[in-house]
């Protein structure tokens, strides 16, 4: 359990960031090279590339370097992690909020 809550708290980290995110949603249809994911930000390749190295610690970006080419890709997986995750949390509100609104309906018809 420890290891699994240290793996969402590194992607939930590398996805707090709108440069990763947007990252991420790039990746999200197709592979790229470092150049045409940092060519939209307007902030120096340097600066880029510890974005991309967070994505990377986190296993959310894979790299390879193809010749002069460094290929960035998405690693599914580990969303499917956040996505589990956050499919469990939906369930467990609905059903709070499910007990919530029969308690809050039973105390109405016990008042009427």
């Amino acid at each position: 359990m420890a290891h699994s809550s240290i793996a969402l708290d590194d992607i939930f980290g590398a996805l707090s960031d709108p440069t990763r995110r947007a990252v991420v949603e790039r990746l999200g249809r197709g592979p790229a090279s470092v150049g045409e994911l940092a060519d939209p930000f307007p902030m120096t390749l340097p600066s880029f590339m510890k974005h991309l190295r967070i994505l990377e610690d986190s296993g959310l970006v894979m790299t390879k370097k193809t010749g002069r080419t460094r290929m960035c890709t998405l690693d599914r997986r580990r969303l499917r992690r956040v996505s589990t995750w956050l499919e469990h949390q939906r369930v467990a509100w609905t059903e709070r909020t499910d007990r919530l609104e029969d308690f809050v309906t039973n105390i109405e018809e016990n008042n009427r």
